[in-house]
C-alpha cells in the first residue's frame, strides 16, 4: 500500500502541469572537467595548483555568464603555525523572480586532501591526494550544471560555491575541515537560500548512495525528495536508506539556518588514498548525479515547503 502510495505520488509529479523538463545532463563533459582539475595536481589549499584551478572555474563560470565572486580569509593552520591563504568561489544565476522567493545553494569543494592518511606505502603519509573523487568529482557536476544554466535559466535563483579548505584536518580533529564553507555560512546565509545540496564523492564507478545520517536527521523533506527524484528517473545507484553519517560542508550551512544535504558515496574503496585518480571514475556516475540535481534546480515544484 506504501509503495502503491509513493508511485502515485512519482506519477502525479511527473505529470503536473508545472513540471518542466531540464536540459540533458552531459556526463562525458562532466568527466572532462573532473581530469582536468586532476591536472593541475594536487589542490591543496595555498598551492599553485589550488590557483591554477581556482583560475580554471572562475574562467569557465565568467564564459556562460554567470555573475562570479570570490571570498578570500586567511585560516591559521595549528599543524604548521602557518598562514594559510584559501578562497571560496561563487558563481551566481540571479533569478528575475520577486526577491521574496529565496533560491538555492549547491555546493562542492575544490581542495585536496593534504595527506594520504590511507596510503599503501607509508612513504606516501605525508603526500597530498589527485583527488579525482574526493573534490574534482563534485566541482565537476556543479561545472555541467553550470552549462545548463547557461543554456535554459532556470526558474529560480541558484548560487554555486565551491569551498575551500573541506579536506585539510588531521583524523578526529573536526575544527579543521569544512573551513571554507563555514566561513562561507559566517557572512550570513539564514535569508539568502530555501536550502542547500552539497555534492561530494560522487565519481566512484561502483557507485552506491545512501541517504546520509546528519541530512536525513535535520532534513528529512530534502532526502525524500532527492531519493524521489532519482527512483522516478531510474536511477538506481541511490539507495533509500541510511548507512553512514558524515560531517561536510552541509553542516556548516544547516547551523545557520539553511537546510542541507550531502550526496555522498561514503563507499568508496581508494577514499584518502593515493589511488583517488580519475581511472576510478565514471562519467556515468557523474550523469547519476547530476540528473536527479538538475532535475531538482529546474523544478521548484518539487521542492519542500517553506520552513
Amino acid at each position: 500500500m506504501f509503495a502503491a502510495a509513493i508511485c502515485l505520488t512519482i506519477l502525479c509529479i511527473s505529470c503536473s502541469p508545472s513540471y518542466a523538463p531540464p536540459p540533458e545532463f552531459d556526463g562525458g563533459r562532466a568527466f572532462d572537467y573532473l581530469q582536468h582539475q586532476v591536472e593541475f595536481g594536487p589542490r591543496v589549499p595555498g598551492s599553485e595548483a589550488s590557483a591554477e584551478c581556482r583560475q580554471f572555474c572562475y574562467r569557465h563560470f565568467q564564459q556562460l555568464g554567470l555573475a562570479v565572486d570570490s571570498q578570500a580569509f586567511i585560516y591559521f593552520d595549528r599543524y604548521s603555525q602557518q598562514n594559510i591563504r584559501m578562497v571560496n568561489v561563487i558563481a551566481s544565476y540571479k533569478s528575475e523572480e520577486p526577491s521574496g522567493e529565496n533560491g538555492i545553494i549547491l555546493m562542492a569543494h575544490y581542495d585536496c586532501r593534504p595527506r594520504t592518511d590511507h596510503a599503501s606505502d607509508t612513504l606516501l603519509l605525508d603526500e597530498p591526494i589527485d583527488g579525482a573523487n574526493d573534490g574534482a568529482s563534485g566541482v565537476a557536476v556543479l561545472m555541467e550544471i553550470a552549462n545548463l544554466m547557461a543554456a535554459q535559466q532556470p526558474p529560480l535563483a541558484v548560487d554555486l560555491v565551491l569551498v575551500d579548505g573541506e579536506d585539510w584536518g588531521m583524523v578526529g580533529d573536526h575544527a579543521a575541515y569544512t573551513i571554507g564553507s563555514r566561513e562561507y555560512a559566517r557572512l550570513g546565509v539564514h535569508d539568502k537560500y530555501r536550502f542547500g545540496i552539497i555534492v561530494d564523492l560522487v565519481g566512484d564507478q561502483d557507485q552506491q548512495i545512501y541517504r546520509e545520517g546528519y541530512s536525513e536527521r535535520y532534513a528529512k523533506d530534502l532526502n525524500d525528495m532527492v531519493w524521489g527524484v532519482a527512483a522516478r528517473l531510474g536511477i538506481e545507484t541511490f539507495v533509500d536508506s541510511v548507512r553512514h553519517t558524515v560531517i561536510d560542508d552541509h553542516l556548516s550551512l544547516s547551523l545557520s539556518g539553511v537546510p542541507s544535504i550531502c550526496i555522498i558515496d561514503l563507499d568508496y574503496e581508494y577514499w584518502h588514498t593515493e589511488f583517488d585518480t580519475p581511472d576510478k571514475c565514471s562519467s556515468q556516475s557523474l550523469a547519476n548525479v547530476g540528473r536527479v540535481v538538475t532535475e531538482i534546480v529546474y523544478n521548484p515544484s518539487l521542492w519542500p515547503k517553506k520552513r
